[in-house]
């Protein structure tokens, strides 16, 4: 309030309001994401990947491929306030990318996530991403000593999810060499941004759009053999895209800078 003035201005990117908006579980873009990754591609029923795509995307070649991606990150905005408060940038993500096309371009669609810090849930709602809660765990790497498998031929890495109590996801990596990138990796992802209405009269959000990255960089990539296993749950259908031939595996550095997206079509689902 100021001087006569009775309004009150309650600020915030997010829920919860507040009159300066600190309090906002998430702040505006720019977001930047630095963080090592554990990715095991593989080749999924064409069918059940056809499935899972919104209308406009196509499947991509060869049919059904697909990645499973768990990622040790962390986040800041451009302040970076949150680097040196770990518990806002910090958090651990599953997430399933399937290859498609949009308009004949290589495109990525993210069908189910997990991670485990409640910020990076709701900032991917926002963007579309399907984020759930859940557990992941992720060998790390270390530069000294024996409780550290190193970045060398031969070395082991593993990571599992959880969701909901139960074990969804076990995948383990065996490096054998550097390697090349995966190009899809690289590619835009689709979301769908869906926000149901509340009130009787009201429509809701649902927009397909391109997850906006910027700045995308890939280094220190080692390729291997690979495991992975997904598991049936009562309450999650990720099994359903389970592989049924695994390909490669794959250990490196990401970063990049998510800055908004852009709308692709008002037909989402």
């Amino acid at each position: 309030m100021n001087g006569d003035d009775d309004t009150v201005h309650l600020a915030g990117y997010t829920l919860p309001l507040s009159p300066s908006g600190r309090s906002a579980l998430v702040p505006p873009p720019p977001w930047h994401f630095s963080g090592d990754v554990l990715a095991v591609e593989y080749l999924a029923d064409p069918a059940a990947v056809r499935s899972f795509l919104p209308p406009g995307i196509t499947p991509a070649d060869p049919p059904g491929l697909a990645f499973a991606i768990f990622g040790d990150w962390q986040s800041c905005t451009d302040q970076g306030a949150e680097l040196t408060d770990p518990v806002r940038s910090q958090y651990r993500e599953f997430y399933v990318a399937l290859a498609g096309q949009w308009e004949g371009d290589l495109v990525a669609r993210c069908p189910f996530c997990w991670v485990d810090q409640d910020f990076s849930l709701v900032r991917g709602l926002i963007q579309g991403y399907p984020k759930k809660l859940g557990r992941i765990g992720i060998t790390r790497l270390f530069d000294v000593g024996r409780a550290t498998p190193g970045l060398l031929p031969g070395a082991v890495f593993g990571a599992s999810l959880a969701g909901a109590d139960r074990r969804l996801v076990e995948a383990e990596v065996t490096l054998r060499g550097p390697g090349e990138a995966p190009p899809l990796m690289s590619a835009p992802l689709v979301h769908t941004r869906l926000f149901p209405a509340w009130t009787p009269d009201g429509a809701p959000v649902e927009e397909l759009v391109t997850g906006g990255s910027t700045d995308l960089t890939i280094a220190n990539v080692w390729t291997g053999d690979a495991t992975l296993s997904f598991f049936e749950s009562p309450v999650d259908e990720l099994a359903l895209l389970r592989p049924v031939e695994v390909l490669r595996g794959y250990r490196f550095s990401f970063a990049e800078t998510i800055v908004g997206g852009r709308l692709l079509s008002g037909t989402a689902r």
